[in-house]
């Protein structure tokens, strides 16, 4: 009778709140100000359970200063909310209907409340995100470089050392992040035992999938991106494919499991074994990401390091 639920649209600007069952509509600027007045609402409402979806990094200070609070907030993929939306049949899109909608959300289907990151732990989800920018750019300056008249090359290739340099020194700081806590520290040794598990995996894994080692093989392989759903409907029988997760990992995860189709003991049967009944590589590599992230959440989940026998 006394549950409520709270959904909450973060944007640059404002912090959209919507109430379930009240259906009350609540505004805050999005500053340390309006935080703090919106935490003392949420106090004061003790919900049962608040719902955001992430928008690019805004939703992080909001979302730990909740977690701070005690108060079960789940931050979920922005695809569920919207194809719960669409399922209901609530098509309009605004602010605070958005808030509305992710309040309905956690009332109707009560996300698990999973772990949030502490500050070590968002501390490295940026340092990762910012190698990842990083990543994108030097890339995307390597293709201009191929293609760059001969008076503009130099500059594009200081760019590059530049832009190297700047990896370079992420990296040594997310190495300092994770030997600082003896926590992800154990984590970090126990992931990078297993053959083709490098420092970048490592850290990526421990910053942005901090349910590694709470759930089930199936329920990981999910949330990551990487279980296949069926396509069927009536008679008809569609392939199974992958879809949704998070892509960030996915992206490390891939070159992990091609790294791993070379030197890990376990993995590199299993993909010649695929690879022999007729799978596709891009098929046979899936499975690999998949069977790679089994081995790492046993790992993290028993706290025992890789063997193989």
């Amino acid at each position: 009778m006394n549950e409520v639920y709270v959904g909450i649209d973060v944007s640059k600007e404002r912090l959209d709140v919507a109430t379930i069952p009240s259906n009350k509509k609540l505004q805050f600027v999005n500053d340390e100000a309006g935080m703090n007045k919106l935490l003392s609402k949420l106090v004061e409402l003790s919900p049962n359970l608040i719902v955001l979806e992430p928008t690019g990094g805004l939703e992080i200070p909001i979302a730990a200063a909740i977690a701070a609070e005690d108060l079960a907030i789940v931050v979920v993929n922005a695809r569920q909310i919207r194809d719960y939306a669409r399922a209901m049949g609530k098509l309009a899109k605004t602010d605070s209907l958005d808030a509305l909608v992710m309040a309905e959300f956690a009332q109707a289907v009560r996300p698990e409340v999973r772990p949030l990151r502490s500050e070590d732990n968002l501390e490295i989800k940026a340092l990762v995100s910012r190698r990842r920018q990083l990543m994108e750019m030097l890339t995307a300056e390597k293709n201009r470089l191929a293609i760059a008249r001969k008076h503009i090359k130099p500059n594009i290739q200081s760019h590059i050392e530049w832009l190297k340099k700047e990896i370079e020194d992420i990296d040594q700081n997310l190495r300092h992040e994770i030997e600082a806590s003896p926590i992800w520290k154990e984590k970090d040794n126990l992931l990078q035992s297993i053959p083709g598990v490098g420092n970048v995996l490592s850290a990526t894994l421990l910053a942005e999938l901090p349910e590694l080692g709470t759930l089930n093989r199936k329920q990981i392989a999910a949330l990551v991106g990487v279980a296949p759903f069926n396509r069927d409907s009536g008679s008809m029988k569609g392939k199974r494919s992958v879809w949704g997760g998070r892509a960030p990992i996915r992206a490390v995860l891939y070159m992990a499991a091609l790294v791993s189709t070379r030197c890990n003991p376990v993995i590199k049967p299993f993909y010649q074994h695929l690879l022999e009944r007729g799978k596709a590589k891009k098929v046979a590599l899936v499975a690999c990401m998949r069977r790679l992230l089994t081995i790492m959440n046993a790992i993290i989940k028993t706290r025992r390091p890789w063997q193989y026998a």
